[in-house]
């Protein structure tokens, strides 16, 4: 296996913020506690401050989790570590269907490689997997994409006869069955037949989306001992209870600052990732199964049809904390301060929500964890590398659009004899213009700038000429649209990178459980802010 390295700067569609936090930590330094770094994350762990008390209940209540999804004897003996007082390396993502994007796999990845290298630093700490049960859209998780023999195939379920209901609650219904008999039917390779088994196991008709990514998950990293997180625990929302009552109690002044921030973002030239308006709040209710947001008015509070006072709200987290959510730059304050957090990886855009959510962690908690970008991959089989070297492709050409793809493939896809008449013929035409140019310009100096223009256009179409052939001899043949499209679906698939689109179950039957090892080792600290094109067998 080999594989190459291109800075996030290069790679389609990242945040302004992120690209900045990466290359130029100093010049957004006011939106991050922390440089993105190991040294800072080294420096944090040292010197975190986390209340034994809520380290056992925590740890307790994660063990009971891990349990249900069927918990190896390495994710228990990290949740002792983290029991005895480890830090935490944390990434989350929703709970997507059959595990959901590949960046999923590689944000886990992350965690797991950079806490052995903390640990290996005399730091003791573990990998943590927070699973965004919690979020109401359906639509984003029902769904993944599946990459195979050049296509892209569709894996989706139904939707949720209650709208809004958190996504962990939702169960998966008859319809997984068919999924699941199809996704199996695809799988081939050396690990094709343990994944089968997995799949089969987790997702079930009576399972829920939340309760069969944690069993997939716990199963493909059982040998890294990854520790899972349901944040729908009610008891979880008990331990949380404080900062609920606190994003109720300082309302007004986080909204302010929220505010201020957003301003801050704007004058800098970054996008706000969050709006924020003057009836905002942090919170979320979770009321007969909906999950609904919280506004404020005056001094009263409203969640859909009901409404509260300040002090009505604060009773009611008191008795029934359980019915309260984090918003999505809330979200990851409660997880800090449910977790011992050194260290939280996150994509590019969720990255760029830091900015606006270090208000509420220097208010609210005072600390803040290192933000550091997890690891990207892009995945490169054999086929699609003899591609890319037959038509003197890079990756980045896919990235340019299939305009400039396209142009590429049809240059080159010219027979070499015909090819090699094409460049001697415009090497001469353009020896001939230069000679005819310096006459005409030593006759007239006025008519330099309509010799430049003649060549060039000349130049132009000669070029288009060539294309033209390519493309004649591809409608013969073919050839071209099919190879054309299979580089796209694995590589730029729906015009977007690959680890947001395709699901990575099916390159790991293919590749083997080594797979993991391998790409484990390529997310450690040393590639923070590169994405890799990784080449498999």
């Amino acid at each position: 296996m080999g594989c190459v390295s291109i800075p996030f700067r290069r790679l389609p569609h990242q945040p302004k913020l992120f690209v900045r936090l990466i290359d130029d930590y100093s010049s957004v330094k006011k939106f991050y506690a922390h440089p993105p770094n190991m040294d800072a994350v080294r420096q944090v762990a040292s010197s975190l401050d986390y209340p034994e008390e809520r380290r056992r209940e925590v740890a307790s209540i994660l063990r009971e989790q891990n349990a249900a999804f069927g918990a190896s004897a390495a994710a228990i003996g990290n949740l002792e570590k983290l029991e005895r007082g480890a830090v935490a390396v944390v990434s989350g993502q929703q709970v997507g269907l059959f595990g959901g994007p590949a960046y999923a796999v590689y944000k886990a990845l992350t965690a797991i490689r950079l806490a052995e290298e903390l640990s290996g630093a005399g730091i003791p700490a573990v990998p943590i997997f927070w699973m965004a049960t919690e979020d109401h859209d359906l639509d984003e998780v029902r769904h993944v994409t599946w990459f195979d023999s050049g296509k892209l195939l569709r894996f989706e379920l139904p939707g949720d006869a209650v709208a809004g209901r958190p996504v962990g609650h939702v169960l998966l219904g008859p319809a997984i069955e068919e999924s699941v008999k199809r996704a199996v039917g695809l799988l081939s390779g050396p690990s094709s037949e343990m994944l089968s088994q997995t799949l089969q196991q987790s997702y079930r008709p009576e399972e829920t989306y939340g309760g069969a990514f944690g069993k997939l998950f716990a199963h493909l990293f059982a040998e890294q001992g990854l520790i899972l997180l349901d944040p729908l625990d009610a008891r979880l929302h008990r331990v949380a209870a404080p900062l609920y009552k606190r994003a109720l109690q300082d309302r007004d002044e986080l909204n302010e600052k929220l505010l201020q921030r957003g301003r801050e973002l704007e004058s800098a030239g970054y996008d706000v990732q969050v709006k924020v308006t003057a009836r905002s709040t942090l919170l979320f209710t979770i009321r007969d199964g909906v999950r609904q947001p919280v506004a404020a008015s005056n001094s009263h509070f409203k969640s859909g049809d009901t409404s509260w006072t300040r002090e009505d709200a604060l009773r009611l987290v008191d008795s029934s904390p359980e019915m309260f959510s984090a918003n999505a730059l809330f979200r990851p304050v409660v997880q800090d301060y449910l977790l011992p957090t050194a260290a939280y990886l996150g994509g590019p855009a969720e990255i760029a929500y830091f900015a606006q959510s270090s208000v509420i962690y220097e208010h609210v908690l005072g600390r803040m964890p290192v933000v550091l970008p997890r690891a990207g991959f892009t995945i490169l089989d054999a086929k699609a590398e003899k591609l890319l070297q037959k038509y003197g492709l890079c990756i980045e050409n896919l990235w340019a659009g299939p305009q400039e793809l396209r142009r590429k493939m049809e240059f080159v896809s010219v027979p070499p004899a015909l090819a090699e008449n094409f460049d001697r013929d415009k090497a001469q035409t353009e020896s001939t213009l230069a000679d005819l140019g310096v006459q005409i310009e030593t006759l007239d100096p006025t008519l330099a700038g309509a010799v430049a223009t003649a060549r060039n256009k000349i130049g132009f179409q000669l070029e288009k000429l060539r294309r033209k052939t390519g493309r004649a001899l591809d409608q013969k043949s073919g050839l071209l649209a099919e190879h054309e499209q299979f580089l796209e679906n694995l590589l730029y698939p729906n015009k977007s990178l690959q680890s947001r689109e395709l699901c990575f179950l099916p390159f790991l039957a293919r590749w083997g459980m080594d797979g993991l090892n391998e790409l484990q080792k390529l997310s450690g600290s040393e590639t923070l802010g590169e994405h890799r094109i990784v080449r498999i067998p």
